[in-house]
């Protein structure tokens, strides 16, 4: 019989896990409707590195978005650290992203706020969380990161200044800055040059080899997928 602290070890070893999550979109008209997941079901260890792939259309987007606390499911239960997404207002659900959850996007719009710095950046979620933007830890927290993605001594400077590829490298220190759960990169490397894509795909492998982090990943692009330990192909909104 399992006891009780080998179960808590159980869901402390899972990041993330999804039971049977379906998500439709009714159609205008009265048509039948749109099904974008289908019964998704998985358990993602702690620690790892895991690549979703699929063609377009395959519903891997919409895994990532009810998964990270995006979008809710029409049925089944996302768990995030232990956590039933699905029993928290909304409000709560935004803390948990947070707190809980670094994100990095393909589009660089979405991942830098042009009027802050790149340091102010980097430290944005300890602030929205309530941190004071002057204190030292903070700043200290925010040049820290910078340095570790080779971006030392450049935090005063506007996100315009920087390439595509070393603004990824800011989104991935700003990620990195709440210690979360999960990090979720949708198609970090979709607009990068080979080798700032590799750049930016070492930095969430030592994400998860260094600091213990989860990492999913969410991206069409085979060589990305060969950085990650578990490759999950998705196809008509199943997981093959």
């Amino acid at each position: 019989m399992e006891s009780t602290v080998d179960t808590i070890t159980a869901v402390r070893a899972t990041a993330l896990s999804l039971e049977s999550v379906s998500r439709r979109y009714g159609r205008r008209g009265g048509g039948r409707e749109a099904i974008a997941l289908d019964a998704v079901s998985c358990a993602v260890p702690a620690g790892s590195f895991t690549a979703v792939v699929g063609p377009s259309g395959s519903g891997k987007s919409t895994f990532l978005q009810c998964a990270a606390g995006l979008d809710r499911p029409t049925t089944g239960t996302v768990r995030v650290g232990g956590t039933d997404l699905g029993s928290l207002s909304e409000a709560a659900l935004t803390r948990l992203r947070r707190d809980r959850i670094g994100f990095v996007f393909q589009s660089h719009a979405l991942n830098l706020v042009p009027s802050l710095n790149i340091e102010e950046n980097v430290v944005l979620p300890l602030v929205l969380a309530g941190a004071d933007p002057a204190d030292e830890r903070v700043l200290a927290r925010g040049r820290d990161l910078l340095a570790r993605v080779g971006l030392a001594g450049r935090g005063g400077q506007g996100p315009a200044t920087l390439s595509g590829g070393q603004q990824q490298r800011v989104a991935v220190a700003r990620a990195l800055v709440t210690e979360p759960d999960v990090i979720f990169a949708d198609e970090p490397t979709a607009s990068l040059d080979p080798e700032s894509a590799s750049l930016v795909l070492g930095l969430l492998r030592d994400a998860v080899r260094i600091d213990g982090r989860t990492v999913v990943m969410v991206t069409h692009d085979p060589v990305a997928a060969s950085w990650a330990d578990t490759v999950l192909t998705m196809d008509g909104g199943r997981l093959r």
